[in-house]
């Protein structure tokens, strides 16, 4: 199965598309309406326009590094994922989510980096928890929001791993227990991004890795803007090999042309090389 992800409403329904994710939350903190036909996709604790208003809300490190685009590695800004009143306002948006369609994808799901988040809100509930470690401590408010956010989704929810799969790696980077949120996952998705797809070798790893890791069904995104239509049906290729299905990201019109070329060939008998080329 293909889908793609998108901000623009009316590709969620174009006929080269199995499904389509529609951003209804982005990391900028861009609002849209969401739609019937879409699943529709939350960015969860990655909000620019959320810190900028309240810098309070910022995860810091044990320097008071606060977690935003002026720090080395971030790309946007975060939200602490302890601030309850951040999470009700989620919640809201989710719930106009499945008024208009029942699946959800949960997106930029946990804590920014392993040495946050130590502000007083976070130290406060972790001294006053039953767990002696932080790092289980992080583990339990990630899934606690989870658990939380499934049950207001009737349909499929779909939650986005950051594309590490090395054992441990996720629960001390972001505080995702794999084992404890598969129960209220029901497809994993795994951004694999490159502006060329040169080489394959390194999704494959990626991918298998992943393949590994979960018990639950995961998909791979590709990144779809301005690559070359061969490269992106290799790494397509390479990725369906591991992932149940694959996704792709935020140029429509360029990765309908990829799988119409891969249909295509497919009846002609062509192919584009082989997963690890």
């Amino acid at each position: 199965m293909y889908g793609v992800v998108t901000r623009n409403a009316e590709e969620v329904t174009w006929d080269a598309f199995d499904r389509g994710f529609y951003e209804v939350k982005d990391v900028t903190g861009r609002a849209a309406e969401p739609l019937p036909e879409a699943v529709n996709m939350v960015s969860c604790f990655g909000d620019n326009a959320a810190a900028d208003a309240a810098p309070s809300l910022v995860p810091v490190d044990d320097d008071g590094n606060r977690a935003t685009r002026e720090q080395p590695y971030f790309d946007w800004a975060y939200v602490c994922p302890s601030r309850e009143e951040y999470r009700d306002g989620l919640f809201d948006v989710l719930d106009d989510c499945v008024t208009e369609s029942e699946d959800v994808r949960l997106d930029d799901v946990g804590f920014p980096r392993p040495e946050y988040c130590r502000c007083d809100v976070c130290t406060e509930r972790f001294e006053a928890s039953d767990r002696e470690d932080r790092f289980d401590w992080r583990a339990d408010v990630i899934t606690e929001f989870v658990a939380e956010a499934t049950e207001r989704i009737p349909g499929r929810v779909y939650l986005t791993l950051y594309p590490d799969p090395y054992p441990g790696h996720l629960y001390e980077r972001a505080g995702l227990d794999l084992r404890a949120l598969e129960p209220y996952v029901d497809e994993f998705v795994v951004p694999l991004y490159d502006t060329a797809y040169g080489t394959t070798y390194w999704l494959e790893t990626i991918a298998k890795g992943f393949q590994s890791a979960l018990e639950t069904p995961f998909s791979v995104e590709l990144y779809a803007v301005n690559v070359d239509v061969d490269p992106l049906i290799t790494a397509t290729r390479v990725a369906e090999t591991y992932a149940e299905n694959v996704y792709f990201g935020y140029d429509a019109s360029n990765a309908r042309a990829a799988l119409r070329r891969m249909r295509a060939d497919d009846r002609d008998g062509v192919t584009h090389g082989e997963p690890g080329g």
